[in-house]
């Protein structure tokens, strides 16, 4: 075992990047609600793997939707447990997030040299509710129909272009199977890979910048 250690070391530093890590300087300032990015982080990484688990059982279809989110609860060994710790972190992840938003605020985290950070922190906000917004579609059933037809109703309102955006979001005139499929695949697979494009690159600038002052 030690052997490949010693080989991976020789190649790739690891001792070092570790050191580099242990070190990193923490302000005396910093309390607990400093933390707050790091608890919506891991409220998404349970996200991920609950998300991950009920994907086995989910068909994403309006005529088995429903009942396949009733069998995961009803027939699958914890199930249950599995989509209400999903749907619970998900409540947290987004309140995480709003007191992360305004505490970074509060802080002046958005103030020169961090505004790139601040700008990709924005951008997962808006990933973070879109999550949401697009989750809470895929049970399909009397609350998740009407949260759609409302959300993506609400371009519809912008001249000209409202209607081709509407249509856009829905697949169709009317909500439907496109629109579900749409859903899905964002809520599975684009917002996902957005976010881990910007989730890097955020910390990776904090870790550069430090941690704003205090209050």
């Amino acid at each position: 075992m030690g052997k490949v250690y010693d080989r991976f070391e020789e190649r790739l530093e690891i001792q070092a990047i570790a050191d580099d890590i242990a070190s990193k300087y923490v302000p005396p300032h910093v309390n607990i609600f400093y933390c707050l990015g790091g608890i919506t982080l891991t409220c998404f990484l349970v996200q991920v793997a609950t998300g991950f688990a009920m994907t086995f059982y989910y068909r994403p279809t309006v005529t088995e939707a429903f009942a396949s989110v009733q069998y995961l609860m009803t027939e699958v060994n914890f199930g249950w447990l599995i989509r209400s710790i999903h749907r619970w972190s998900a409540s947290m992840m987004v309140l995480m997030m709003i007191l992360h938003v305004f505490r970074v605020y509060l802080t002046g985290g958005f103030k020169k040299p961090r505004e790139l950070t601040w700008v990709t922190g924005v951008i997962l906000a808006v990933l973070t509710v879109s999550f949401g917004v697009t989750g809470y579609s895929l049970p399909w059933d009397q609350i998740g129909y009407w949260a759609v037809k409302i959300v993506t109703g609400v371009p519809e309102a912008i001249p000209v272009i409202g209607s081709p955006l509407v249509e856009l979001l829905r697949g169709s005139v009317s909500v439907g199977q496109s629109t579900l499929t749409r859903f899905y695949s964002l809520h599975t697979f684009i917002l996902p890979l957005l976010t881990a494009v910007f989730m890097p690159m955020h910390f990776l600038m904090i870790r550069k910048q430090g941690i704003p002052g205090p209050l």
